[in-house]
């Protein structure tokens, strides 16, 4: 095993800045020769190919090849470059743990990564940790903060709900209004609206007046919105899924001109073209970004993110305009895997002995600038909570298009700890 006392806050901050640049001035076959070996390092991407989170799996793939291919041609993880092996589970639970197991002990993975819906981090997590196996997820779910999992499960590259809602329940409560009920899918992303943006809307001096809880694979919505009470002053909608595109149709077919205000969670747009029909209503109301799908135009780095990643000004493909991006959530892919490196080369990894002192290297990060590496902006990192904090975005729609009206800081979304996994044993 690695000695992880040389493992410090600052060599794993520094690795995340540098950026490769010198490695990637050298010709490709010179870029691994001071490795031990030339064995690839393996990644195992447990990707939402179908199911219900297949949009969402289309673009993390995408990011993660971008990102991987970067990573390489700067000279990979400790001079070795590094293999994506993608395996599909579905968007479901049980066959999320079948994946885990096949990166163990079918492909000698070194780590899992990738997974989104959080019912599939719940289903998977409890295996990686049975098989010692470093699980970093990009999945906003607030099960990892929360305590619900276990120390080889980390979430450092995007925020979690709890953070999230935290962050923009005061501009809700102040800037919209008061009264507000929730329309939520009902499994444990939605779970996790419901149990926190009550207490933040009611720090922040509002009430929450209704809740609607809806299953995940309904189709169609008309029959739940007859339950939002004749009080409500702003609807809070986070749907997921294949039918987002009826849901908000239906929506504004249901309220008409009479509408209160809505603030929605992009979940219920993602890869979602705005100008589709029906969505008309849409504009003037409100949504959290975590990352901001129309550039803003004033961020270097995301510039050179969506350059990468094949993303127009738009948030849509630059091979195709109306495959539009899941670009509120996909970052956390690319900046997992340079967390990942970053750990890595902290560690001073070389193979499955050194997982553990890769997630101890990874517990010991707490800032990240905003930079190629980070360019959906600063954050810091929570070793104790293995939860990353960043900003928020709150966007309002115009003119067809999504434009920033607010950013939260990071503090705005820090609550206190629930956790402290470096207590627990490997």
């Amino acid at each position: 095993m690695t000695d992880t006392t040389s493992t410090t806050r600052r060599g794993a901050l520094k690795t995340l800045a540098a950026g490769g640049a010198a490695a990637a001035s050298l010709p490709l076959w010179a870029r691994y020769t001071h490795a031990q070996t030339a064995e690839p390092i393996k990644i195992g991407f447990q990707v939402h190919s179908t199911g219900i989170g297949a949009a969402y799996g289309r673009w993390y793939d995408r990011t993660t090849t971008a990102a991987a291919a970067l990573i390489n041609e700067a000279g990979g993880i400790n001079g070795r470059p590094i293999e994506i092996i993608a395996e599909d589970d579905g968007t479901d639970p049980r066959r999320g743990a079948e994946v885990i197991e096949r990166f163990a002990n079918q492909h000698g993975c070194d780590i899992a990564f990738g997974t989104l819906f959080s019912h599939v981090v719940m289903g998977s997590a409890p295996r990686a940790g049975e098989l010692k196996l470093p699980y970093f997820v990009v999945s906003e779910g607030h099960h990892v903060a929360s305590g619900a999992l276990n120390r080889w499960t980390l979430q450092p590259g995007i925020t979690d709900v709890k953070s999230q809602v935290s962050a923009v329940a005061p501009f809700i409560a102040n800037s919209i209004g008061k009264k507000v009920t929730i329309i939520y899918p009902d499994y444990a992303f939605g779970h996790d609206h419901r149990d926190n943006l009550p207490p933040a809307i009611e720090a922040a001096g509002g009430e929450i007046v209704g809740m609607v809880p809806i299953p995940p694979t309904e189709t169609s919505f008309t029959r739940y919105f007859p339950q939002i009470p004749r009080e409500t002053e702003v609807v809070y909608h986070v749907m997921i899924g294949p039918a987002v595109l009826t849901f908000v149709r239906e929506m504004g077919e249901f309220f008409g001109p009479s509408a209160p205000a809505i603030f929605g969670f992009i979940d219920s747009l993602e890869a979602i073209d705005l100008s589709s029909p029906g969505l008309e209503f849409l504009d003037g109301t409100y949504f959290w970004e975590g990352n901001p799908r129309y550039s803003q135009g004033n961020n270097e780095y995301d510039t050179f993110y969506r350059e990468k990643v094949g993303v127009d000004a738009n948030g849509a493909s630059v091979s195709d305009p109306s495959d539009v991006s899941t670009y509120a959530h996909m970052f956390g892919c690319w900046e997992t895997l340079h967390v990942i490196k970053a750990g890595m080369e902290a560690a001073s990894y070389a193979g499955p002995d050194d997982r553990q002192a890769l997630v101890e290297a990874v517990e010991a990060m707490t800032d990240m600038p905003q930079s190629n590496a980070h360019p959906q902006g600063d954050k810091v990192f929570n070793g104790k909570t293995h939860q990353v904090f960043g900003h928020q975005y709150i966007s309002q729609v115009g003119d067809g298009r999504l434009n920033v009206v607010a950013e939260t800081s990071i503090e705005d979304g820090m609550y206190p700890d629930e956790v402290d996994y470096t207590t627990m044993s490997f």
